[in-house]
């Protein structure tokens, strides 16, 4: 972790920051079926890829792409037992994962948005799996 950076909890503040942005991407989940896959860490994920091949948010809906790394941080807290943290340094303050009592950080939200805006093809399965080997590496060395 950077010297410079402080990690706190998620304040109520924050939990509603995250619940309006999981909502942007939630309110595409058209029927029961849909909700229900959802509830899995794996749904969240092809929920993400499906709203990327349908290409619904342009390269300049920032925001909306940053919604999508929320549910891929959802993803990764559901999966791997991770924890959602707020960061603070020179440039803001930012949700972020981590792996529980250790500083391992992941930072989900510009995960698929910075891919998109520079015209990169987005597998947000990769993205997860690659993810995952990270975390599990950082576990195994200590966090």
């Amino acid at each position: 972790m950077a010297e410079d950076q402080q990690v706190a909890p998620l304040s109520a503040a924050d939990e509603e920051r995250l619940r309006v942005q999981r909502a942007v991407v939630e309110k595409y989940l058209a029927d029961d079926a849909s909700r229900a896959k959802y509830g899995t860490a794996a749904g969240k994920l092809g929920t993400i890829r499906g709203l990327l091949q349908g290409k619904l948010f342009r390269v300049d809906q920032t925001y909306e792409l940053q919604c999508l790394g929320v549910v891929l941080g959802d993803a990764l807290v559901q999966e791997l037992k991770l924890e959602w943290v707020m960061v603070k340094d020179r440039y803001g303050r930012d949700p972020a994962v981590r792996v529980p009592g250790t500083t391992t950080l992941v930072f989900p939200l510009t995960m698929i948005s910075k891919r998109v805006e520079r015209g990169e093809e987005v597998d947000v399965f990769q993205i997860f799996n690659e993810t995952a080997d990270q975390i599990d590496k950082a576990k195994a060395r200590g966090g």
